[in-house]
Order: C-alpha cells, then structure tokens, then sequence
C-alpha cells in the first residue's frame, strides 16, 4: 500500500479522538503543533480534540513550571464511551497501540502469555 493508502475509501479503524489520545500517551510532553503533524489533522482540529478529552476526563493537562510547555496525563481507567465496549478501559487499547512500532524490518518480540 502507498503512502496515501490509507485515505482509500475515506475511513479508518480508529478515531481522530483515539488518534490523538494515543499520541500523547507515546509523548506527554509532545506540542499539538506535532500531534497535529503525526495525526494528520490541524493543530486546531487537535486543540478542539484535546478540549474534548480533557473535558471527558480522558485526559489532563497541567502547565510546566516555565508556564511555556504541557504536560498531559492519559486517565487509563476511563471506559470507552460506546456501548457496546462497555466494561472495557481505554488501557486496553494503550497497552495495545500505544507502544511505538517496531522498526521497518523488525519482528517484534513473542507474546509469551498466548497459549
């Protein structure tokens, strides 16, 4: 697949909402200027985002002590907002999506816990 493959048929598998949540648990002191480059989004679309989670309470947002950069925190226990994901935690998907990706041509290493 191309490098604009995944615009195919205009949809994803995953939210710009999840997008974004998911970037800021890989860096919690990331700028939205760069959240907005690695989603693919603006930075205001990114900002009206971030407004979103934090009012949910999927997330916080607290203020460096130099009053220049943010600094986020993912609220892991908070369920999905969906029925039919009731009883699940967006830990589950962190745990699953949030870690960087292998690099190209590495095998990442065995699940020990699958049977």
């Amino acid at each position: 697949m191309g490098e604009k493959g995944w615009q195919g048929s205009g949809w994803t598998f995953l939210t710009n909402h999840a997008r974004v949540l998911l970037t800021i648990a890989r860096d919690p002191h990331i700028r939205l200027r760069e959240v907005a480059l690695v989603c693919t989004l603006t930075e205001r679309t990114v900002q009206a985002i971030v407004a979103d989670l934090e009012e949910a309470g999927y997330l916080t947002r607290t203020r460096a002590k130099d009053g220049r950069r943010n600094r986020y925190t993912v609220i892991s226990s908070s369920p999905f907002r969906h029925p039919a994901e009731a009883g699940h935690e967006i830990a589950e998907l962190l745990a699953l999506l949030a870690a960087p990706p292998p690099p190209p041509g590495k095998t990442p290493p065995p699940d020990d816990k699958k049977p």
